[in-house]
C-alpha cells in the first residue's frame, strides 16, 4: 500500500441533523466553522439537512403525494376526448 495516501488529520466531529436536532459523533477530516460542547468536550460541528434519523427511506414515514387530484385534473382536461 502506498505511504501518505490517507489524510492524517482525522478527529472526532459532531454532525447535527437540522430537521430533528439529532447529533452523532464520528471521525472526519471535514473543516467546520462552528463548535459544540458535548459531555464537557468541545467538538467541531457540521450541520446537515438530512440523516438516517430523518430520511423517509430509513424512518418508513413516506410523504404521500396527492396523485388522485392529479388524475382527476388530467381526466377532466383530456379524458372526455374520443379517439377518431
Amino acid at each position: 500500500m502506498k505511504e501518505g495516501l490517507h489524510p492524517k488529520n482525522y478527529r472526532p466531529v459532531v454532525f447535527k441533523d437540522m430537521s430533528n436536532d439529532d447529533t452523532f459523533i464520528t471521525r472526519s477530516t471535514i473543516n467546520a466553522r462552528e463548535t459544540i460542547e458535548i459531555d464537557g468536550i468541545t467538538y467541531p460541528l457540521v450541520k446537515i439537512e438530512i440523516s438516517n434519523t430523518s430520511h423517509p427511506f430509513y424512518t418508513g414515514k413516506q410523504k404521500l403525494v396527492d396523485t388522485a387530484g392529479r388524475v382527476d385534473k388530467f381526466m377532466s382536461r383530456y379524458g372526455n376526448r374520443i379517439k377518431k
